[in-house]
Formats: structure tokens, C-alpha cells, sequence
């Protein structure tokens, strides 16, 4: 009898690559196959060659197709798992595989729609799937759950991922997202486990990721007599030129730099020139990334995305997935020497005079506590000569509000709005040096498993600890470096600080290992996207522009302390934290 006879396994983003292949060997081992995806032509494909499979193998399995289903989409996933339940169709497990490369660029430049969309992909279609899945699924089935190498932690590290900050940021949190669904379905019987494979021969990764990195390169520095903004025109239109045939580059090349000479004066033909190079730059950067990345590997070889679907089916047998239950499962195979990123307590510094700046403190406070943190960091900086400045969620209750708003000169503001927060972050200032911007996300409200959130709890929680985060540091960067986003030379040598405090661990006598790990969900998006956007600020742009992450509260379930984080502050802004690696800080913790 083959191995998995009689079972059900529906597979995410299924119709090309890893997603396919997974599909192609539970088939091989008797599965019955629910394929699903945006593109149907491809999901087709696939179908065909399922069925050509379950024929040769002969075990009488079946094959669904779902096409046009975003992960993503909230009734498109709802509405393909009624559908199955109808059919009382029961799934025995569920591959979190769809995925997305997402905006491959510096964080400044990235466009928030693209970051947000790439976040909801990667983070929020696999929450929906996964708990849209639980109304046809039974005692011993199992979640299983794709993610990536770049997010996972050494004690002191956090690898970097430059370029990809929606990416890291997604892939943290759904490892993390796989650890709390296991404490929560327990109960249930199901398991849930994750598996970050590392580097795997794709054509994502050959003919996207590597690429459209080795442009993002010559974007940021402009190339011979190409501006950044002219780079990134071209760019659009020649990475996907590369492996292609003569004659299509000679036209693509020709075509980009007819799209160049409209926004750079200058002859068309030496314009096409000097994208030739450049097409022949971006190749050599992209196969040097490659390279080097290859020599991190004992044997020098990229995972096969047979392997993969192999390590898959292995974590899908029973015994298997009962001992690894909660895991996250390295397939890092890959060493990266990476520099210490994550620390616990701040150096001490000299209290530093905070004369004639402005400090802007953007705030979605959960409770009390928050409201009382953000109290004493704003009288802090203004008893050391500085101005606060408060911008309140409009979301927060009216008695929070006030509560800030009549300490400080404060504004209500929807801190979603990239338009707003500019806009009140140039009119501060004006009253005085933008020193600072400091961002307050609020605590993960208790008692509310993630297995039985609505989809706009959900999506609110995403909101408030991603997304909303990731648009109050683009804001502050444009007010550090004006016009960076166009001509990202400019961020070179420039200063600035933005921070982002929360959200706490939770407090209490009692904390379960469910209730750490909810929480932890979203502390696990910001460490990597702190350090990616840190390592592009640093290393690609040459700036002094930071941001850094204190992470209140620990594993003790003691209440955070004020007083470091306002310690960290002062050591926030100094040059010394600007030349060091160190960027998320645990101030509550201790480690010897």
C-alpha cells in the first residue's frame, strides 16, 4: 500500500516550482491532491500531470482544482473550503507554500502597497488557510508550514536579508505563527509544524530575486551618467531580459532606453549603450551573489526542489510530526557569518543634551500601561530641553487620548496614512531638530487564540504591529533624508532615529507557553525587519540614519521597567549606537 493511500493534502501556491513538486510526490504516494492558486493555466498543467500520476501508481486518488485563489483573498479561501465541506471532503494536510518575492528594494523605496501586499501573502494567507482548513480537518491531521532560513535566530544574531524587508518580516512572523498554532490546537489533535529549507534552485531565485538585488545595487549608487530615478526605469524593464536571446535584448534594451531618454535628456543611442552594460552588471553581481552564497554550503549545493517536497512528506508522517510537533525545522544549511544584532540591556551613556530638538512620538497604546510609557519617555525628553511632540492613534479609546493629549502638544492622527504622518511630521519640525521618532505599537491583547480570531481581528493585529510600524519608519526616514527616496545617495552620512518599542511580553504569575507564543508572533516580524532595514541603511546607503526595536517584558512575566527604555533612548541617539551591530534590544531580560 503507498504511504499515504487515502489521504487528502491541499497545497498552497501548487501549480509551479515547490508547490508542484510537493503535489507531485504526495501523488506518487497515493494522496489525493487539492491544488489551488492564482493562475489557472498553470493549476491545469498541473492537474494533468497529477492525474497521469495517481493513473500510473493506481491508487484511485482525486484531484481538486481551485483557480484564482489568492491565499491572501479572505473569500476566496473561505469560500473554496465551503465548498470542499459540502463535498465532505476531510483534508489531512495543509502545505502553507504559496509565497511571493515581493518588493526586492531598500526599505525607503519600497512601495508600503507592495510591502503590505507581500506581508498578506506570506503571513496572513497562511494564518486564513490554516485556520479556514480546521473546519474539514480531524485528530491528526497536520499543518505544515514553508518559511525561510533568513529569519531564524543564533543567540546574539539575527540574519539580515537586505532588500527584502516585507519578506523577512512575513517569514519571521509565520514562523513564529506555526510554534503558536501548535500550543492551540493541542487540544485538537492537529499538528502544526515549519520548515525553512534555505537556498533551493528556482526560477524565482535565478531569474527574480538575484537579478532584480544586483540592480537594486546600481539603483541606490546610479550607474556612469544614470541618476537613481533613470536607473530605476530601466531596470523595470531589462532585469527580465537577462537569458534571453539576442534579439529580444537588443529590442528590450532598445525599448528601455527610449523610456530613459524621456525623463534624461541625452542621445538614445549611447542611453542603450550604457544599458548594455548595465544588463552585463546586473548579470555579474547577480552570479557573484550566487556564488558566494554556494560557498556557505558545506557541499556548495542549493537544495533540489525535490528535496523539499521530500522533507515535506517526511515531516508528514505520523510518528514524525507527533515528535516534532512546534518545531520549526531548519534546512539551513547555509553558514552565514553575521554579526551580533540582538542584545538585552543598552550601554549606559551620559545624559545627553536634548536642547533645541524635537522628539515625535507616534502612538497606538492597548492599555494603561501603554499610555504610561509614553508619559514618561516624552517628560523625559522634555526635562532634558527637548519638545515632544504626540501623535495619537485615532483608534485608541478618547480616555487614552486625553490622557496624552492634555500633558503634551499632542495630535489624533490615523497612523495607517503615510500622507498624515507626513504631514505632522514636517509641521514638528518646525519646532525644532527631527531628532527622533519614536513609535509605541501596544500590547497583543490576552486571552484570544489565534485559531479562532475573525479574519478582521486578525487582520488588525497585522495592521497594528507590521504594517502600521513599517509606515511610521518610511515616514520618519523621508523627514530624516528629504528626497531620499528618489536619489538614495542623499542617505549617505545623514542622521536620524526611529524606534520602535512593543510589543511587551505578557505579564503575570502564570504565563502560558500559548500566550508567549501569540505574542511572539509579531515580535517575530519586527527583529527581522529591524535588522534588514538597519543592514541597508548601514551597509548599502552609507547612512547614520537608524532604527532600532526594544522589546519590553520577558520569559519572568514581570512588568517592563520604564526606566530602561528610557535608558535605551538616551543611548539611541548617540554615535556609538550608530557604529554599532547591535539594533534589538530585550531590555528586561538578563543573559550572562
Amino acid at each position: 500500500m503507498l504511504k499515504f493511500q487515502n489521504k487528502v493534502v491541499l497545497v498552497t501556491g501548487s501549480g509551479t516550482g515547490i508547490g508542484q513538486t510537493i503535489a507531485k510526490l504526495f501523488a506518487e504516494n497515493g494522496s489525493s491532491i487539492i491544488i489551488l492558486g492564482r493562475r489557472s493555466e498553470p493549476l491545469e498543467e498541473t492537474k494533468k500531470i497529477l492525474e497521469e500520476i495517481i493513473g500510473r501508481v493506481k491508487s484511485n486518488a482525486k484531484v481538486w482544482l481551485f483557480s484564482g485563489v489568492d491565499v491572501s483573498d479572505e473569500s476566496g479561501v473561505s469560500e473554496m473550503f465551503d465548498a470542499l465541506k459540502k463535498e465532505n471532503v476531510r483534508v489531512d494536510i495543509v502545505v502553507n507554500n504559496a509565497g511571493v518575492s515581493g518588493p526586492v528594494t531598500c526599505f525607503p523605496n519600497s512601495p508600503l502597497d507592495d510591502f503590505k501586499s507581500a506581508v498578506a501573502i506570506h503571513l496572513t494567507g497562511t494564518f486564513w488557510t490554516s485556520v479556514q482548513a480546521l473546519k474539514i480537518m480531524e485528530p491528526g491531521s497536520k499543518i505544515i508550514t514553508i518559511s525561510t532560513f533568513f529569519t531564524e535566530e543564533r543567540p546574539f544574531e539575527q540574519r539580515p536579508y537586505r532588500f527584502r524587508s516585507p519578506y523577512t518580516a512575513a517569514q519571521g512572523a509565520k514562523n513564529r505563527l506555526a510554534e503558536a498554532m501548535s500550543w492551540e490546537l493541542a487540544e485538537k489533535g492537529i499538528v502544526s509544524i515549519a520548515t525553512n529549507p534555505g537556498p533551493v534552485h528556482s526560477d524565482r531565485i535565478y531569474k527574480t530575486v538575484y537579478p532584480k538585488a544586483a540592480a537594486e545595487f546600481l539603483r541606490t549608487s546610479g550607474f556612469e551618467d544614470l541618476a537613481p530615478s533613470e536607473v530605476e526605469v530601466a531596470n523595470k524593464e531589462i532585469v527580465g531580459l537577462l537569458g534571453e536571446d539576442v534579439q529580444t535584448v537588443k529590442d528590450g534594451i532598445a525599448k528601455a532606453a527610449a523610456s530613459v531618454a524621456k525623463i534624461k535628456s541625452g542621445d538614445v543611442q549611447k542611453i542603450s549603450q550604457t544599458l548594455e552594460k548595465m544588463l552585463a552588471k546586473i548579470q555579474e553581481i547577480a552570479e557573484k551573489v550566487q556564488k558566494n552564497t554556494s560557498f556557505m554550503i558545506a557541499d556548495r549545493q542549493f537544495l533540489s526542489q525535490m528535496q523539499v517536497a521530500q522533507t515535506v512528506m517526511t515531516l508528514a508522517d505520523d510518528d514524525i510530526s507527533k515528535i516534532l510537533n512546534g518545531k520549526v525545522i531548519p534546512g539551513d544549511r547555509v553558514f552565514y557569518p553575521v554579526k551580533p544584532h540582538v542584545a538585552t540591556s543598552t550601554p549606559l551613556v551620559q545624559q545627553p543634551s536634548f536642547a533645541s530638538k524635537t522628539f515625535v512620538f507616534t502612538i497606538d497604546a492597548t492599555d494603561a500601561g501603554d499610555v504610561q510609557r509614553a508619559i514618561s519617555l516624552a517628560q523625559h525628553v522634555e526635562k532634558n530641553g527637548a519638545k515632544a511632540v504626540c501623535l495619537i492613534s485615532d483608534s485608541m479609546s478618547k480616555e487614552h487620548q486625553d490622557s496624552i493629549s492634555s500633558k503634551f502638544h499632542s495630535h489624533i492622527v490615523s497612523l495607517k496614512s503615510p500622507d498624515e504622518l507626513k504631514r505632522w511630521l514636517g509641521a514638528a519640525k518646525n519646532t525644532g531638530e527631527l531628532t527622533a521618532v519614536i513609535h509605541i505599537t501596544g500590547k497583543v491583547p490576552e486571552g484570544v487564540k489565534i485559531i479562532d480570531m475573525s479574519r478582521g481581528s486578525w487582520d488588525a493585529l497585522v495592521d497594528k504591529f507590521v504594517n502600521t510600524p513599517a509606515t511610521v519608519l518610511q515616514s520618519a526616514f523621508e523627514m530624516f533624508v528629504p528626497g531620499g527616496r528618489a536619489d538614495p545617495r542623499l542617505y549617505k552620512n545623514a542622521f536620524g532615529t526611529a524606534i520602535i518599542i512593543g510589543p511587551d511580553m505578557p505579564t503575570g504569575a502564570k504565563i502560558s507557553g500559548s500566550d508567549r507564543a501569540r505574542v511572539e508572533v509579531f515580535r517575530g516580524a519586527l527583529r527581522p525587519f529591524t535588522t534588514t532595514v538597519n543592514q541597508e541603511l548601514s551597509d548599502v546607503l552609507k547612512s547614520k540614519v537608524r532604527s532600532f526595536l526594544v522589546l519590553p517584558g520577558g520569559v519572568d512575566g514581570k512588568e517592563s521597567d520604564n526606566e530602561k527604555i528610557i535608558r535605551a533612548l538616551n543611548y539611541f541617539v548617540t554615535e556609538q549606537a550608530r557604529s554599532s551591530s547591535e539594533v534589538t534590544f530585550c531590555v528586561d531580560e538578563t543573559r550572562e
